[in-house]
């Protein structure tokens, strides 16, 4: 077989460097990256595990047809120059199985010190977070994405307010808020569903929220609404990360369960008679665009929000989310969606949520990698460079 004919037969390789873990919580990597894997051979490099090794080592394991996830194991003390040669060795020990084309796939400009040398086929930023706004943020991190914005050969933003702030530092830059697995979410509306057994002895009325806790949210707004409704139940599912749980308000009508699975999801969810989400109003929020607002809807549940700018556009101004910027408002904007007749609002919410998912998302997101890659002049090998 000649050399173009193997080269048409080699699946294309999609390497994404994250900061985020994959099995932490499901969501907006996992839910396109999936989705690669159906075209592509997909490697995602998570930042290092440090911990008590002798040596520096990998941990490689396998999440589903075509996912590879590689977590770099070094030991404590390691300098940040000797973590960066590690990295970098190791992904050139990945790239020397890389025969095919191959897409560089950024969600941290972290990862450039140990992967710039690397030419790929294309380069994408999927600029999800304002990460420069979170907490114990790097110096180093502003420098680095504007590296990556003049890096990459497609950018694509995880909601419309950062698509705002960031369309005038690329030219091919595109909106892409994160979208909904319907179906998935939905299952929270079945009459038959089993409450979870740390859920089902708390009593109704149940105001719920789940995902990551951390400085994103507003816990002084969710001891504030449990203090004034002693009688409502709040449940609060996810991990927490970046603040001491031992911060979180603690009363008896305050329930943290944890983190849960994507699939135990739903039947918590169907549980719940009001989904709440208390962000805080901060820079780490300021342009944040909130997955679980499609998916609280497609379960079917009324909703009520702090002012987060891509929560109510669009989902405030059609009426579909409540928005509340205290605890006394937010207080009657659930006593209001406990009696309203939701009926003509849940018609609403699936004709809105029929708009989109996260299949049109990738292929939206492919025509645009399509587009960049014909526009994009061949890569050029250098001395660095591992490819084989």
């Amino acid at each position: 077989m000649d050399f173009a004919a193997q080269t048409a037969l080699t699946r294309p390789t999609l390497i994404a460097l994250s900061h985020l873990r994959w099995d932490f919580v499901f969501q907006r990597p996992q839910h396109l990256l999936t989705r690669a894997a159906e075209t592509y051979d997909v490697i995602v490099v998570e930042e290092p595990i440090f911990g008590d090794y002798a040596e520096p080592d990998v941990n490689i394991g396998n999440r589903g047809k075509n996912i590879r996830i590689v977590q770099p194991l070094l030991p404590h003390g390691t300098s940040n120059a000797a973590a960066v040669d590690h990295q970098r060795i190791l992904l050139d020990d990945l790239m020397s199985d890389a025969a095919g084309q191959l897409t560089l796939w950024y969600y941290t400009p972290m990862a450039l010190p140990f992967s710039r040398h690397i030419e790929a086929d294309l380069t994408v930023f999927d600029k999800m977070d304002e990460l420069a706004a979170f907490a114990n943020a790097p110096p180093l991190l502003l420098a680095l994405e504007q590296e990556m914005l003049e890096r990459a050969d497609v950018v694509f933003t995880g909601g419309a307010s950062m698509h705002e702030a960031s369309v005038h530092r690329h030219d091919n830059i595109h909106c892409f808020p994160s979208s909904i697995d319907t179906d998935h979410f939905r299952g929270a509306r079945a009459h038959d569903l089993t409450d979870p057994s740390d859920q089902a002895t708390i009593p109704y009325p149940r105001i719920g929220f789940f995902g990551v806790i951390d400085e994103r949210m507003d816990v002084a707004l969710v001891g504030q609404v449990a203090r004034l409704r002693p009688d409502w139940q709040l449940v609060m599912i996810g991990p927490t990360a970046k603040i001491n749980p031992a911060d979180l308000p603690r009363s008896a009508n305050i329930h943290w369960l944890g983190g849960k699975t994507y699939n135990e999801l739903p039947a918590y969810l169907g549980g719940w008679d009001i989904g709440f989400m208390p962000f805080a109003l901060n820079d780490a929020t300021k342009f944040i665009s909130p997955t679980k607002t499609p998916e609280f809807l497609a379960a079917g549940l009324p909703v009520v929000s702090t002012a987060i700018r891509d929560v109510i556009r669009p989902y405030g101004e059609l009426g579909l989310v409540d928005i509340a910027s205290n605890a006394g408002e937010t207080v009657s904007a659930i006593e209001r969606l406990m009696v309203r007749d939701t009926a003509p609002w849940l018609a609403q919410v699936d004709v809105q949520l029929a708009k989109g998912s996260w299949d049109q998302v990738w292929s939206d997101m492919q025509s645009a990698m399509k587009d960049a890659l014909n526009s994009s002049p061949a890569p050029q090998p250098n001395k660095e460079t591992t490819r084989v």
